[in-house]
């Protein structure tokens, strides 16, 4: 079991895992070898509450199908152990940014002496400005 928070966890037997070949430079090791893991995690075998599945959904992204499946295709390192590892740990972070409640905006006004100062700066930016083309030449 992976533990993403005290609410949720995760069934290792519910990740899929497959190695697909990588793509970008790497020579002949690529053509060769198959070491980009490729996870799937089917989010509907989890039950979540409805704030955190719908900001799961937005995290996710484009990783998230419309069937409800997450893939994550890791391909950063050069072994299938440490892109295993990469992919689920990418997994877990997604799930704990989504787990994470936002607090809301609390709508506040600006100070009197606020509004004072930026109202000065502005007459002040303003006197620069008018002072600039004010020289003509009589000839």
């Amino acid at each position: 079991m992976l533990r993403i928070n005290r609410d949720i966890e995760i069934d290792e037997n519910d990740i899929e895992i497959s190695f697909v070949r990588a793509s970008g430079p790497g020579g002949q090791n690529v053509n060769k070898l198959s070491t980009a893991a490729q996870l799937r995690f089917d989010t509907r075998r989890l039950t979540l509450a409805p704030d955190v599945a719908m900001r799961l959904a937005r995290l996710a992204g484009q990783r998230l199908t419309k069937d409800g499946v997450i893939v994550i295709h890791a391909q950063r390192f050069r072994t299938q152990e440490r892109n295993r590892a990469d992919a689920t740990d990418r997994l877990i972070e997604l799930f704990r940014e989504a787990a994470i409640r936002p607090t809301p905006r609390r709508a506040t006004k600006p100070t009197f002496g606020s509004k004072q100062r930026r109202l000065e700066g502005k007459k002040r930016r303003g006197d620069v400005k008018a002072k600039r083309g004010s020289g003509g030449f009589d000839d």
